[in-house]
C-alpha cells in the first residue's frame, strides 16, 4: 500500500490531469494567442517605425542632393550620401538619374536601376516606393524617393537601404522577453495547480479513494477518515453510513438466505420423494421380477436355438432387458434419502475409485484418461458411496462423448472467504448443443443422446447428490472443445472436521 501511495502521490491524479486539460491548458493557449497577436501588432508598428526613420533620413538629404545635382556638384552629392551612411543604421545610400544610371553612392548599392520596375514607377508617379530586395547577395529593405528641382520636375532618384535583419533584430528581443515571461507564468501556474491542489484537496481525495479501494477489495470493516474540506467530509461520512447500512443489510440477507435455503432444501427433498420416490420404488419392485424372468427365459432360449437369426433376436431382447434393469437401478439411486452420515473423505481416493469403476465398462483402447490433481491429500466430508456414484456418472458420460481423451482435474479454490474443492471432468467430444438449456439437461429423463443410448437420469442424479452435499454442479464448454463438468464442494472448517 505504501508503494502505491507514493507513486500516486508524485504522479498526477486524474482530477489534476482534468484541471490541467480543461482549465490551465485553455488559459495558457488563450494567453499564448494574445501574446502572439500582440507581438504581431508590435512587429507591424516597429516595421512602420523603421520605415519612417528611413523616410526621415531621405527627406533630410533630398533637398541638398537636389541642389547639388542641379549645380552638377557630384562631390557635394557624395558628401551628403556619406553623411547619411555614417549614421550607422543605413546599409547604403545612392543617387541615380532618371534613366537608372548611378550618379553617386555610399556603402553597398545597386549599380544599375535601368531595368528596375520600382525605379520606373517612382519616376513615372513621383511617389516614393519601398520593398525588400537583394543587393550584393544580402537581403535589404530599400526605399526610393524622387529628387525634384525647384520647379517640381524629377531629376533623379535617391535610394536608401537598410539590412532586412535590422527589422527582425529590433523585434527579436521583445519576442524573447514576451515568450520567456509566458513560459515562466505557465510553469508557475502548473506548479501552483499541482502542489496547491494536492495540499488543499488532493491528499484528502487520495485518502478517500484508498478507503474505497480497500472496501472494494473486500475489507467491509474499514471506514473512511473524515477530514479535508466540508464537501469531502460529507462524502466520507456518507460512505461510512452506506457501509454500515450495507453491512446490516448483508447480515439480514444472509440470515434470510440461509433460512430460504433450508426451506428450499426441505421442499426439494419433499417434492423429489413425493414425485419420484413412489415411482422409483414401484417400478423397481414391479419390474425387477419380470425383468429377471425375461432375461432368464431369453438366456435359456439362446442355449436351445443356436441358429444365427434366433441368436440375434434373443441378444437384442436381453440388451433391452439390461437397459431396463439399469434404468431401475438409476431410479433407486435417484430416490435415495439425503445424506445423513457424514464422514471425512479423500478427494483423490474418490477420483481413483470412480476411475476404477468405469474401467470395467469400456474397452482398453478407448479414450485415454489424464488425471491432474495435487499430491497432498484433500479432505472433504460427505457420503462416499453417493459422491462416487456422482463422479462415476460424470466420468461415464465423458468417456461416451470423448473422441480421444478425458481429463480429470482437481483444484482448491477460495470463494466467498470459504475453501472449496473443484473437480473438472473434460472431454474432447462434440460438446453441449448450442440451443441446450443447462437447467433442462439436469432434469430427470432429459438427455441429448440418441434414443436407446441414455435414460436421462445420470446428470439429475449428479445434481441432487452434489446439492445434498451443499455443493454446486454446472456444465460448460471445455477449454479444448467438448464439454466440461464442474463440481464444487465446500471443504469443512476445522471445527466441522472435529465434530464429524
Amino acid at each position: 500500500m505504501t508503494k502505491r501511495y507514493r507513486s500516486h502521490r508524485w504522479g498526477l491524479s486524474g482530477l489534476q490531469r482534468t484541471l490541467l486539460l480543461y482549465v490551465v491548458l485553455p488559459m495558457l493557449v488563450l494567453s499564448g494567442l494574445a501574446i502572439g497577436f500582440g507581438l504581431e501588432r508590435a512587429s507591424e508598428l516597429e516595421d512602420e517605425r523603421l520605415r519612417g526613420d528611413l523616410e526621415l533620413i531621405g527627406r533630410a538629404i533630398r533637398l541638398p542632393v537636389a541642389d547639388a545635382l542641379m549645380q552638377g556638384d557630384i562631390q557635394a552629392v557624395r558628401s551628403n550620401l556619406d553623411s547619411v551612411f555614417r549614421i550607422g543604421r543605413v546599409y547604403g545610400a545612392s543617387v541615380y538619374d532618371t534613366q537608372g544610371t548611378l550618379v553617386a553612392a555610399a556603402g553597398i548599392v545597386e549599380r544599375d536601376l535601368s531595368e528596375s520596375i520600382l525605379a520606373e514607377q517612382v519616376v513615372r508617379t513621383g511617389e516614393q516606393q519601398d520593398s525588400y530586395r537583394e543587393v550584393a547577395g544580402r537581403d535589404v529593405f530599400s526605399q526610393f524617393l524622387p529628387i525634384n528641382d525647384r520647379g517640381g520636375r524629377i531629376i533623379g532618384l535617391l535610394q536608401i537601404t537598410r539590412r532586412a535583419q535590422d527589422f527582425e533584430q529590433s523585434f527579436a528581443q521583445l519576442s524573447r522577453i514576451a515568450w520567456g515571461s509566458w513560459l515562466i507564468v505557465a510553469v508557475a501556474t502548473v506548479a501552483i495547480l499541482i502542489f496547491g491542489h494536492y495540499g488543499a484537496v488532493g491528499r484528502h481525495i487520495e485518502t478517500l479513494v484508498t478507503s474505497m479501494r480497500r472496501v472494494a477489495q473486500g475489507d467491509r470493516k474499514h471506514r473512511a477518515a473524515v477530514q479535508g474540506p466540508g464537501e469531502l467530509r460529507e462524502v466520507a461520512e456518507g460512505l461510512n453510513r452506506m457501509l454500515d447500512s450495507i453491512e446490516a443489510a448483508e447480515q439480514e440477507i444472509e440470515a434470510r438466505r440461509e433460512h430460504e435455503q433450508q426451506l428450499n432444501y426441505q421442499l426439494r427433498e419433499s417434492e423429489k420423494m413425493a414425485a419420484i420416490g413412489q415411482v422409483a420404488s414401484g417400478v423397481a419392485h414391479e419390474l425387477g421380477a419380470p425383468l429377471t424372468v425375461i432375461d432368464g427365459r431369453a438366456r435359456r432360449l439362446q442355449q436351445e436355438h443356436q441358429d444365427v437369426e434366433s441368436q440375434r433376436q434373443l441378444t437384442a431382447i436381453r440388451g433391452q432387458v439390461q437397459r431396463l434393469t439399469k434404468m431401475v437401478r438409476q431410479l433407486l439411486a435417484f430416490s435415495r434419502t439425503p445424506v445423513t452420515a457424514w464422514q471425512p473423505l479423500s478427494v483423490q481416493e474418490l477420483v481413483r475409485q470412480a476411475q476404477l469403476s468405469t474401467s470395467y465398462e469400456f474397452e482398453p483402447d478407448g479414450p485415454a484418461i489424464t488425471v491432474d490433481m495435487p499430491t497432498a491429500t484433500i479432505t472433504i466430508s460427505g457420503d462416499p458411496q453417493r459422491l462416487e456414484l456422482a463422479l462415476v456418472n460424470l466420468l461415464r458420460n465423458a468417456l461416451q462423448a470423448a473422441r480421444q481423451q478425458v481429463v480429470i482435474e482437481v483444484r482448491e479454490q477460495v470463494r466467498d472467504q470459504k475453501q472449496h474443492v473443484v473437480i473438472l471432468i473434460s472431454d474432447d467430444g462434440a460438446g453441449i448443443p448450442a440451443d441446450a438449456d443447462q437447467d433442462e439437461l439436469i432434469k430427470p429423463f432429459k438427455t441429448t443422446k440418441a434414443q436407446g443410448e441414455g435414460t436421462g437420469l445420470g446428470l439429475a442424479i449428479v445434481a441432487h447428490i452434489i446439492a445434498d452435499h451443499c455443493g454446486e454442479f454446472a456444465l460448460q464448454p471445455g477449454p479444448d472443445g467438448g464439454c466440461q463438468a464442474v463440481v464444487s464442494l465446500p471443504r469443512p472448517t476445522q471445527a466441522e472436521e472435529t465434530s464429524i
